[in-house]
């Protein structure tokens, strides 16, 4: 399997295809590279080269026991893209991902950045706090460590049904969607999966959101169960320069697999303005 190795000797899985301008993609907690599946073959036939990767402790990346912080996370993105010489690159990502792309242009600029895209992103910042009334009570991340620490398998399977608003009426439940997910879930480790949680609900990315300088694509579902989107995106692309917004209603979390033709469509075109 193709991989990097970080300074602290971390062994980074990543997927490489095709030539041409280079779209990466940020993966969602707990989940692994195989979640952009759909974008990365779709882009592939397009022309561009698409690049993912396991965020440390998912996926086949090595299962670390430290260095589960968004610093690292964006940091071992950042190895990546040197270690790819990848020069004018879109950076897609999703949920948590989309905070990795914030804190890497945040830690490492945009020399090597053309654009960036965050879907169902967790930044500015998830959890309630004085600065942030609007964000989500603590006690809801500490509901989700307890059911990772006591049943993750059950606990991701249960996940899947708001993550893709399988819980609103006339949903169409696709049993493939869960499976996978929870497959991508368990396949990572439960220690680096744990700490994440932290990670995405507590880190703020303020001021890395006011550092991005390129063009800027906020996605976001109006019926998103997972992260509220007036307390994300709406507030993200009041901090990055000359963001273009788009609210897609009644679309859920996972709205990239369920709506992938949509997504997919306004992706395309953003990447080619």
């Amino acid at each position: 399997m193709p991989t990097i190795t970080t300074k602290d000797g971390t062994q980074i899985y990543y997927k490489d295809w095709g030539t041409g301008q280079p779209i990466v993609f940020s993966h969602g907690w707990p989940l692994s590279a195989d979640d952009w599946d759909i974008q990365m073959l779709y882009f592939l036939q397009k022309g561009y080269r698409v690049i993912a990767h396991d965020r440390r402790g998912h996926g086949r990346s090595t299962q670390t026991w430290t260095g589960n912080d968004m610093d690292t996370y964006a940091d071992d993105l950042a190895a990546l893209t040197e270690a790819l010489d990848l020069k004018n690159a879109i950076h897609i990502g999703h949920s948590t991902g989309g905070g990795e792309v914030a804190r890497y242009i945040g830690r490492h600029g945009t020399k090597r950045v053309a654009k960036a895209v965050l879907i169902s992103a967790v930044p500015p910042i998830m959890v309630k706090t004085a600065a942030n009334p609007g964000g989500l009570p603590i006690e809801v991340f500490d509901g989700i460590r307890a059911g990772v620490a006591a049943n993750r398998s059950q606990f991701y399977m249960d996940l899947t049904i708001p993550f893709y608003g399988y819980n609103r009426p006339n949903a169409k439940v696709s049993e493939a969607i869960r499976t996978e997910w929870w497959r991508q879930g368990m396949a990572g480790g439960v220690k680096a999966h744990y700490d994440c949680i932290k990670v995405f609900s507590e880190t703020d990315f303020t001021e890395d959101l006011k550092k991005i300088d390129v063009p800027t694509l906020v996605m976001h579902g109006d019926d998103d169960q997972i992260v509220p989107y007036q307390d994300a995106a709406v507030l993200s692309a009041k901090l990055v320069k000359g963001a273009t917004l788009k609210i897609y209603p009644g679309y859920p979390h996972g709205m990239f697999k369920t709506h992938a033709d949509v997504i997919n469509a306004d992706l395309l075109s953003f990447i080619k303005g």
